[in-house]
């Protein structure tokens, strides 16, 4: 993965960001993992506020408290921040489904409850949402869905495919079920996937607010796509 030129010029060289006369706060051997998640966090409030073509080091170093030099110890640029913000985001995503996947009930039941397990991460964390799925960046990732294998787990780009073969395996065991074997898996997968970002995206975005009740919308959304899907 090539790297993301700083737009303010910021290298490894400059500690510009650091307190004039000053030398940065150096974490305690052991505590290099809290140093991490306070990049990430102070990342991810720049990403929102700022856009993520507008982000720099240097302001990304300025929030989270340290120099530019000290936060290339820990991350080579911010493509790669952006990046384990999505791995972090999608490995939720994977908890609630496997949850879901891990109780009772039969597999209509199951690709329901996926459904709303998705569609209410989206509306219950909209910055988180908005960084994973809406950012053009992250299409330098190249990362296919359909291959749950295709990147090990802790890196960027492990848990997307995962969340994507968790809806996928529910969906071939409702086909199976139903009886309508001959309805491609992956594009059932696929359509109702993106009808829940679809809903997700207005919800959270600035589009005009519908008039009927966010509960009722998403329910009869996952039913619609459901009946439509099975009956074909």
């Amino acid at each position: 993965m090539g790297t993301v030129a700083d737009p303010a010029g910021a290298g490894p060289g400059d500690t510009s960001g650091a307190a004039a006369g000053s030398r940065p706060y150096r974490k305690r051997k052991g505590e290099g993992h809290v140093r991490r998640d306070e990049i990430l966090t102070a990342a991810q409030r720049i990403f929102i506020e700022d856009g993520f073509e507008q982000a720099t080091i240097r302001k990304i170093a300025a929030r989270a408290g340290i120099s530019p030099t000290a936060l290339y110890l820990y991350f080579p640029d911010k493509q790669t921040i952006l990046e384990e913000l999505c791995e972090h985001a999608f490995a939720k995503l994977v908890q609630r489904m496997d949850a879901i996947l891990a109780g009772g009930g039969g597999a209509l039941d199951k690709v329901r409850r996926i459904m709303r397990a998705y569609i209410d991460f989206g509306l219950e964390h909209p910055d988180e949402y908005r960084l994973t799925f809406m950012v053009k960046a992250l299409g330098r990732m190249s990362v296919d869905h359909r291959d749950p294998g295709a990147r090990q787990p802790g890196q960027p780009g492990y848990s997307g495919p995962q969340a994507y073969a968790r809806l996928r395996d529910a969906m071939a065991d409702l086909i199976a079920e139903t009886g309508a074997d001959g309805q491609d898996v992956d594009l059932a997968t696929e359509v109702i996937w993106m009808s829940g970002h679809g809903l997700v995206s207005l919800m959270i975005g600035n589009s005009p607010r519908f008039r009927t009740h966010k509960e009722e919308l998403v329910e009869a959304l996952i039913r619609t796509q459901l009946y439509g899907i099975l009956r074909r």
